[in-house]
């Protein structure tokens, strides 16, 4: 295997030989939003039309789980190597920055996958979404994983301990991850906040998704695929730009 290829072997089996922390908890996390969301507003939110609010919850739980856990693959497991020391071991091999970051962001990919997928098997028992365009399904899931992937980089590289991380993850992921329509289309919402939710990226990946599903979002999908791109691509360079420099990792 090359370089990338062999770091990239390594970070899967990282997250997978704890599968039962890494994938089986934020699977059941996102059947007990399923649960308590959808027993309780399923008579009182209405979506789409003839569309249920429980049929409405899976594409957005299932994304919700993809974005959180490809920040978490990429982002944690620079911590742990510069906390524990580690990070020296793949430091002293001649692999490019850009071998580290296709390593990085692929295994995050794979991991944001790989639950969003058991969140999805899972989720069809409460409700059964359809989906109208597989295509548009996988493009937002594997855009928006590695776009997560890349500022789990970005956000392992600045943090010098586990409460920055936890800070970046809780005051930053976790807000705009809740406020971009996971739980509720955002014409529900007064116009003030159907602007500032029109600012938030994840509301664009998680809508593109959700169109895939039902041929109907609240924006136009391309739109959301043009938001999340040029995301990606400013989100990546900055990536990138910290490893080559080093920051943080180099001394």
């Amino acid at each position: 295997m090359t370089g990338w290829q062999t770091l990239y072997y390594k970070e899967v089996l990282r997250f997978w030989k704890v599968s039962f922390q890494t994938v089986a908890a934020p699977v059941l996390t996102a059947v007990l939003y399923m649960m308590i969301f959808g027993h309780v507003l399923e008579d009182h939110v209405k979506v789409y039309g003839t569309v249920s609010y429980t049929a409405f919850l899976v594409p957005g739980l299932v994304m919700m789980s993809v974005l959180q856990n490809a920040f978490a693959n990429s982002s944690s497991s620079l911590i742990q190597s510069k906390i524990m020391g580690n990070l020296v071991f793949v430091l002293l091999t001649p692999m490019s920055h850009w071998a580290w970051f296709v390593a990085y962001v692929a295994s995050s990919v794979t991991r944001g996958l790989v639950v969003g997928l058991g969140v999805l098997l899972v989720t069809l028992w409460f409700g059964q979404p359809g989906m109208v365009s597989p295509l548009w399904v996988v493009v937002f899931a594997l855009l928006g994983a590695a776009m997560l992937g890349a500022l789990g980089l970005v956000a392992g590289l600045w943090a010098e301990k586990f409460d920055q991380l936890a800070g970046f993850q809780n005051f930053i992921i976790m807000p705009m991850t809740f406020l971009s329509g996971v739980f509720y289309s955002i014409h529900s919402l007064p116009p003030f906040w159907q602007t500032v939710s029109h600012l938030n990226p994840f509301f664009y990946m998680i809508d593109g998704f959700r169109y895939g599903f039902f041929g109907v979002s609240d924006v136009s999908p391309w739109l959301s695929l043009g938001v999340v791109a040029v995301a990606f691509v400013l989100v990546s360079t900055v990536a990138i730009q910290l490893l080559r420099t080093g920051y943080k990792i180099r001394h």
